[in-house]
């Protein structure tokens, strides 16, 4: 099949190396304003993935062949209609521009990690030009690899979930035809979710990303991150407000009819392990302590992105349902003065998606149709 890759960061570098060499034919288009990735595919004519990295070995070592690498929107629009946008939540309405004129209808884009990003695509569909043209938006929890790009052209890929939780939207696009076609094009195998808040509240980096970094900060700010984020970065007493930041998140899916796996039920089933616990995860897991990957400072994306586009959608949700958040509000509230930004104001609140002072039931009433 012929997919286009949306950005060219380290997710979307390894999504066009693994699709193509999994035999689809693959355009990867990242914004003229970021073309080094770009230019290195044109150069080489691919990319290629190390066998080795750090002295660590490394996951489908190769060399896969790119159709096409540009910074021309309208030639990655028509290279295909199937479209994997990967690349961080703030870019996600910034690519949809570039993307907007080009939309037919029957395209599908997956949004990769989803962060409620399929919600806010819609509303800026639905009030441009191009209202009512029929496209599906796929929300996945996170990406399917743990990965980086380590130079222009080059990944290396640490490890692979075993499957990948996604939703459809508009609900009623989920056909047998939808499922099937979503199967033949990802590159590990699915699980289809309800709706897209079940995408984001079951993103996996809700639990450790800003908590660890928020937690750790002297020592990360002091020693430039030089430390394996998840093993060294967690401990016992901070493993207690993950479980709990896990508890909250439990508490607001169950105001809203979610049924969501557990922190721990999703790291063991993601990563096929068995741990007893988050802490034991966190502290053993082989496909996240291959290198020294831990933010050196405030700025990370742990923090960037994670606390306005994964947070505050969170803390707003649980306003709406009526549930109490204390632990994820004060990472919201440190991250806030950390950075000297209000991410209330500038992150993905309720009305980015279209809910504006909608109630609880409105919102389920939406998500079902």
């Amino acid at each position: 099949m012929k997919v286009t890759v949306i950005g060219a960061g380290n997710g979307g570098m390894t999504a066009a190396y693994v699709l193509a060499r999994n035999g689809h034919q693959v355009c990867i288009y990242d914004s003229p304003k970021f073309p080094a990735q770009v230019n290195a595919v044109q150069e080489k004519g691919g990319i290629t993935a190390l066998e080795e990295d750090n002295g660590a070995p490394m996951l489908m070592p190769g060399y896969a062949e790119i159709a096409l690498a540009t910074t021309d929107a309208q030639k990655a629009m028509e290279f295909a209609d199937t479209f994997l946008m990967i690349c961080p939540s703030f870019a996600q309405e910034i690519m949809f521009s570039a993307m907007l004129p080009y939309v037919k209808d029957g395209m599908k884009v997956f949004v990769i990690p989803g962060n409620y990003g399929g919600l806010v695509l819609n509303k800026m569909l639905q009030h441009s030009d191009k209202r009512g043209t029929d496209i599906t938006f796929i929300d996945t929890i996170s990406l399917p690899w743990a990965t980086r790009a380590v130079a222009p052209g080059v990944i290396s890929i640490m490890g692979v979930k075993e499957f990948m939780p996604m939703s459809v939207f508009p609900k009623a696009n989920c056909t047998e035809d939808m499922v099937k076609d979503i199967k033949n094009i990802f590159p590990i195998p699915v699980e289809i979710l309800d709706n897209p808040v079940v995408a984001a509240l079951e993103n996996i980096n809700f639990g450790a990303h800003p908590l660890f970094t928020i937690m750790n900060m002297g020592l990360l700010e002091n020693f430039a991150g030089g430390f394996n984020f998840y093993r060294d970065c967690c401990s016992p007493a901070i493993a207690k407000v993950e479980d709990e930041l896990d508890r909250e998140r439990i508490t607001v899916g169950e105001s809203l009819h979610l049924h969501l796996r557990t922190e721990l039920e999703a790291m063991n089933a993601l990563y096929a392990s068995d741990c007893a616990s988050i802490y034991e995860f966190n502290r053993g897991s082989s496909a996240h302590s291959k290198i020294k990957n831990a933010p050196a400072n405030s700025q990370s994306r742990y923090i960037t992105e994670d606390i306005p586009y994964l947070f505050v959608p969170f803390c707003e949700l649980a306003k709406v349902c009526g549930v109490e958040v204390p632990a994820a509000e004060a990472l919201v509230t440190m991250a806030n003065i950390f950075n000297d930004t209000d991410y209330c104001v500038s992150g993905r609140t309720l009305a980015k998606m279209g809910f504006n002072h909608w109630s609880k039931q409105e919102i389920l009433e939406f998500l079902a149709q």
